[in-house]
């Protein structure tokens, strides 16, 4: 179950480097409000992708694309890959230092039927959310929702959820990349159903 109290997530906690950020989202929940109904997840798995980092989307410059990073930390980075699906990632570090966390794997915890409405593909509960464009599916997310303050909005935003004492934590090299293949960046809760099933690049 989804936490009575649900204490939102300050903006100082992003402004740290992304592979501290990526670690400690473990276990928070993410709210999106949709169409009046609150759909809850937690956390499970996130990869970090730092500002000297070749597989960064900032890696090379400030563009169109990628202006979110180079601002204030706390911001949502939504992007299409592939030309099929939409990945969900958090800003951090301060201005003008581009790092972000993107989400890999989220546990659903409240508005699982219409997460199941939003991903009719989805055979299995553990389907719904064990991967970033998975979770994007089922939580409704997308461009329109880039560049949300995640510390100030109604509409997506992170409480503390769960501590994470007790929580077996692994972490591996980040899955599907052809650069910057060595960085032990993705962290995850070991045996958790809903980490996505994807083999880290090493």
């Amino acid at each position: 179950m989804a936490s009575n109290v649900a204490i939102r997530v300050p903006k100082r906690f992003y402004n740290r480097p992304a592979t501290i950020v990526a670690k400690e989202l473990l276990g928070k929940h993410l709210h999106r409000v949709l169409n009046g109904e609150e759909l809850i997840g937690r956390i499970v798995e996130a990869e970090a992708y730092g500002a000297r980092d070749p597989a960064c989307h900032a890696f090379r410059g400030k563009t169109p694309r990628n202006t979110i990073l180079f601002g204030e930390p706390g911001f949502s980075y939504v992007y299409f890959t592939y030309g099929m699906y939409h990945c969900f990632n958090v800003s951090c570090e301060e201005e003008h230092v581009a790092e972000a966390v993107l989400v890999r794997g989220i546990e659903p915890l409240q508005g699982i039927d219409t997460m199941r409405k939003l991903r009719p593909q989805a055979k299995r509960e553990r389907d719904l959310t064990n991967g970033p464009g998975k979770i994007c599916q089922a939580f409704s997310l997308d461009r329109k929702l880039n560049g949300i303050d995640l510390a100030s909005s109604d509409e997506l935003f992170i409480t503390n959820g769960d501590t994470i004492r007790g929580i077996d934590i692994r972490t591996s090299t980040r899955i599907g990349l052809t650069i910057a293949k060595e960085y032990e960046w993705r962290f995850f809760i070991k045996d958790n159903l809903f980490v996505s099933p994807g083999k880290p690049s090493i």
